[in-house]
């Protein structure tokens, strides 16, 4: 059944704490008014600003998926110091896009949560190098300034000099990484972190003062973790693991933001020029050409499907926890210590959400998509 189109959009930290209470007091106005109209408020809380990487939930906003699935959805943005696992365990939020594993840390010291979908199937981290640096793979990183930005995005790349038989403690000279690529261009860092999305467009965004034209991919060199064996899972939709057993209500809710999340991911696949453009009129700061780029590659980590989209696949999640018990980082710490719960991942409501879409006749394995050709410009304007 169609729904009144109500969903409203999280633009800050500032405005998300208003939006959020708009959009109960729109569910209460439209909830009094009676009728096939009332709409289930949804507050989904994102791991960064508005930006391409998201653009499957601004899509189903725009397209009216989730207002089609009866859902009054606020997509609340991240700041610097915002954790959406907490913030979902807090309560502020009915679901959190974050990476698996982030958050297996949070639920070994407890956090009772559970990944409904996993929705980027391939990694997007990458590590960068000069062309010039003598680096191939991560064994000639031995000896080398290797650019982390830390706070949980390190560890495919420990993982993959461990198993190239690099000592993390003594081989490497870390360097803590701003989440920009400023100290890799200046020569300070030999080889950098980057996601295929971001960090990497900006070196390619970026003049080279050796040729006066921007840098090309044939004067960098990639280290991808998913061609070296050490990707670990990425962005997925977290849910609450106790109102998912006891709320009959939020699980059916679940089943329905699922679906209408997978479907605006299935329109980014197909359109992502006007999906760029949609997380544009979000409020995204990105210009043009990055923005593209973005979609383009986020596509890339989702589509074409080994097993429908969104469904976590058992030696993908196996190989996460398997590097997040294994790998240390420059401490010695690992991520976890022990196996996680049965309740850390669901398949249940992704497949019943996959088998509605099928139905409606969206593709779900997305087998033909091939990505589009995009052109950076300078700063990515």
């Amino acid at each position: 059944m169609n729904h009144a189109r109500r969903t409203t959009l999280g633009i800050g930290a500032t405005a998300t704490a208003a939006l959020v209470l708009a959009g109960c007091a729109s569910e209460a106005d439209t909830a009094d008014a009676g009728g096939d109209d009332a709409l289930t408020p949804v507050t989904l809380q994102l791991q960064w600003v508005a930006q391409a990487q998201f653009a499957g939930y601004y899509a189903a906003v725009d397209q009216g998926y989730y207002a089609d699935a009866g859902l009054d959805v606020t997509i609340a943005e991240a700041g610097t110091d915002t954790v959406p696992i907490d913030v979902l365990a807090a309560g502020d939020a009915d679901y959190a896009i974050s990476w698996v594993p982030k958050v297996l840390g949070s639920i070994e010291q407890g956090t009772e949560v559970t990944n409904v979908a996993q929705v980027f199937e391939r990694s997007g981290t990458l590590q960068i190098a000069m062309a010039d640096s003598q680096i191939s793979g991560p064994e000639d990183l031995a000896g080398k300034n290797v650019g982390s930005w830390g706070y949980g995005n390190e560890w495919e790349l420990f993982a993959g000099m461990q198993a190239a038989g690099l000592d993390t403690t003594e081989d490497i000279s870390l360097v803590q990484q701003a989440f920009d690529m400023n100290g890799f261009l200046a020569g300070d860092i030999d080889a950098a972190q980057a996601m295929t999305y971001n960090e990497y467009a900006q070196v390619l965004e970026t003049v080279n003062p050796d040729t006066g034209e921007l840098y090309q991919p044939d004067e960098l060199v990639v280290i991808d973790w998913n061609e070296a064996g050490t990707a670990m899972l990425q962005d997925a939709i977290w849910a609450d693991t106790a109102r998912l057993a006891d709320d009959e209500e939020y699980a059916e809710t679940t089943v329905d933001f699922i679906k209408a999340s997978l479907q605006g991911w299935a329109y980014v696949r197909d359109n992502p020029e006007e999906a760029a453009d949609i997380v544009t009129a979000a409020g995204s700061t990105l210009g043009a050409s990055h923005q593209l780029w973005q979609a383009n590659e986020v596509n890339k980590l989702i589509w074409p499907s080994t097993s429908g989209v969104g469904t976590i696949n058992a030696d993908q999640w196996d190989q996460t926890v398997r590097i997040a018990m294994d790998t240390r980082n420059e401490t010695g710490s690992t991520i976890i210590t022990t196996e996680p719960p049965e309740t850390a991942y669901t398949n249940e409501y992704v497949e019943e959400a996959l088998a509605e879409l099928t139905e409606d006749g969206v593709d779900v394995m997305g087998e033909e998509f091939a990505p589009v050709e995009v052109t950076l410009n300078e700063g990515g304007a």
